[in-house]
């Protein structure tokens, strides 16, 4: 917060310091608060690397400041400290977020678990204390604690946080469950296959961990660069003071001067503000959006993105079940009053299929039969009974189970609507002759979102070559969403662990982006060259993880936040060719003119030096307003 105060105090200073003018008598006063509070976090980092002795690009700037306040232009000094002061502040905060990823995943792993021995009551037991063999018990709502296989049990588990399945998973005897899932509605007896260390929520969080380890590496090559080149322009300045005397034949102090306005135009105040300027507005262009760019590395990787890999669940399908089709086999029961019967039955269940029925119904002003009686059978299906006759909705297989009649045409729907990627319930009922008979079969999926299309279809305009989606639900829905999106390559049923791999090998290829919103997306969202997180709907560590996050959850800004990466990198380019090429002309002629006669004076040092720091400015000032097209 401290750094924050001191910005805007350098800020504030500064802007009295114009008001006042040059002439005022309190201006060099304010000039000088200016610095400070510009310049102090610098100077202190500065101290810090002379003493282990190392030069660093803050040392060069306090170094710049003092030489723009050398030659008369305090203004620009001060600006330039104000600058690179908040893109300091900028960055930490960035950094920040990341380091809170590990305590976002960290809520999803409970603290102990119920374990079962001798036949006993179950006790609480701390993780580290239940090893591969021992058996636990699951209750409903209970995070699963460790990654295993059902015992005994039946009941619905949410993967989504896991594996991306956007339907819960009916769990039997033989069953797999992993660490971090949600046990729904039954309990579970489960047998412990890895300890709390090895466990799928453990490798998540070291995946997360790792990746940005990776990108720390890149930032210290980054760093390297800049500590090079402050080196070098301190140490070109010392050899001109010692050279220029003897080389043109003049006096110290002449030499002296001529090599401060030599620092002066080399000092690299436009080359080091126009990156943070044009990152500044393209974060706040994007901020606009509804776009959050975590810095300026994200901006520089989003520019060479040429592949995209999709989540599914909840990036290009809206995550959640919809009904999408009826298909009814006896015309004295229409469509409308199957739906309602089905809804009225699944209003007393608390499956997510079952809640869907009833908001189609409701959403269709359907009125609801009463019903006379229930019964549920966890992961098969429920029994009611109305109007006199009993009903059933659930799975093909337990309605063949309790005898209700399916002939070969109705097998064949039902597994054309499979082959489809729908999960398909049965509705049946009984006859007054004490028979049964198939009313219809519902068929639910989660729905593509109605953007993904023309989304995917602007990607491809603007240069994206290759689009793949990694899901970690079943090869069946996988296949529907690509093929009505057209996206190139799929891989379905993958774990977290699987998708890094896959994105690793997919980046060998080109640089790729990674775009997700759950929780098993985070390590491949920090695996990949840039990791795009979908805000509103976006889990906690997802977010966290992103180098970009899309906070409205509109995939349509994707396209835009990939345009502003590139114009980014172009406005960057341009300023940075334009400032070196300042700088180098400056240097040559300040340091050849005199070999003619011509004296390069410090005010037209100072000239070049603003003119080129304010034309910098401007040029990344576009990125803001909109004019980088």
């Amino acid at each position: 917060m401290i750094r924050v105060v001191f910005v805007a105090a350098s800020l504030l200073f500064l802007i009295l310091a114009w008001i006042a003018g040059p002439d005022h008598r309190f201006s060099d006063v304010l000039y000088l608060l200016s610095y400070g509070f510009g310049g102090w976090f610098g100077l202190l980092s500065a101290l810090r690397s002379l003493a282990a002795k190392d030069i660093d690009i803050d040392l060069l700037m306090i170094l710049a400041a003092l030489g723009a306040a050398w030659i008369g232009a305090p203004a620009e000094g001060a600006l330039l400290l104000f600058l690179f002061s908040l893109s300091n502040v900028l960055q930490e905060y960035a950094i920040g977020r990341t380091h809170r990823a590990i305590e976002s995943l960290a809520k999803l792993k409970p603290a102990s678990a119920r374990k079962l021995a001798n036949g006993s009551e179950p006790i609480h037991c701390p993780l580290e204390e239940i090893h591969v063999g021992d058996q636990i018990r699951v209750l409903p709502g209970d995070l699963i604690p460790l990654d295993g296989h059902v015992v005994s049990g039946d009941s619905s588990v949410d993967e989504s946080s896991v594996t991306g399945e956007s339907i819960p998973v009916n769990k039997t005897s033989g069953a797999k469950v992993f660490a971090g899932s949600l046990n729904k509605n039954g309990s579970l007896t489960v047998q412990v296959e890895r300890e709390s260390a090895d466990s799928t929520l453990a490798r998540m969080i070291s995946l997360v961990e790792h990746a940005r380890e990776q990108k720390a590496q890149t930032q210290r090559m980054l760093e390297d660069f800049e500590k090079h080149y402050a080196a070098g322009v301190i140490v070109f300045t010392l050899l001109l003071i010692a050279v220029i005397p003897r080389l043109y034949g003049v006096s110290f102090n002449e030499g002296f001067y001529r090599a401060i306005t030599v620092m002066v135009v080399a000092s690299p105040c436009a080359l080091i503000i126009s990156t943070p300027a044009s990152i500044l507005s393209a974060i706040a262009r994007g901020a606009r959006c509804g776009i959050l760019f975590k810095g300026g590395i994200p901006l520089e990787r989003g520019a060479r993105i040429r592949a995209i890999a999709f989540d599914k669940t909840g990036t290009l399908t809206q995550g959640r079940v919809k009904l999408q089709q009826i298909i009814t086999y006896h015309p004295d029961r229409s469509e409308a009053e199957i739906l309602g019967l089905a809804a009225s039955i699944e209003s007393h269940s608390e499956h997510p299929l079952a809640k869907a029925i009833v908001q189609e119904a409701r959403a269709r002003g359907l009125t609801l039969p009463a019903l006379e009686s229930f019964e549920s059978t966890p992961g098969r299906g429920v029994t009611a009974k109305l109007e006199g006759r009993k009903h059933w909705v659930g799975r093909s297989s337990w309605l063949k189970d309790i005898g209700v009649f399916i002939d070969p045409d109705k097998s064949d729907e039902l597994r054309s609507l499979q082959d489809d990627g729908f999960t398909a319930i049965g509705v049946a009922e009984s006859t007054p002759d004490g028979s049964t008979r198939l009313l219809a079969w519902i068929a639910l999926s989660d729905s593509v979102r109605p953007d993904a299309a023309e989304t995917l279809r602007q990607l491809r305009q603007s240069g994206i070559h290759e689009i793949a989606m990694l899901t970690g639900d079943n090869e069946r829905v996988a296949r529907r969403i690509a093929s009505e999106l057209g996206i190139d390559t799929w891989h379905a049923a993958l774990l977290p662990e699987d998708k890094v791999q896959l994105i690793r090998d997919l980046s060998k290829r080109s640089d790729i982006a990674m775009v997700g919103d759950g929780t098993n997306d985070a390590p491949a969202l920090a695996s990949a060259n840039l990791g795009i997180a979908m805000g509103a709907a976006g889990s906690d560590v997802a977010l966290e993880s992103a180098d970009i996050v899309l906070m409205a959850s509109d995939l349509n800004k994707l396209p835009l936040a990939l345009n502003i990466c590139r114009a980014t990198r172009r406005i960057v380019l341009q300023n940075l060719s334009f400032a070196l090429g300042i700088i180098a002309i400056m240097v040559v002629l300040t340091l050849t003119l005199p070999i003619w006669g011509i004296e390069v004076p410090l005010p037209i040092g100072v000239v070049a030096h603003e003119g080129g720091t304010v034309l910098v400015c401007l040029n990344g000032l576009r990125l803001l307003v909109g004019w980088h097209k």
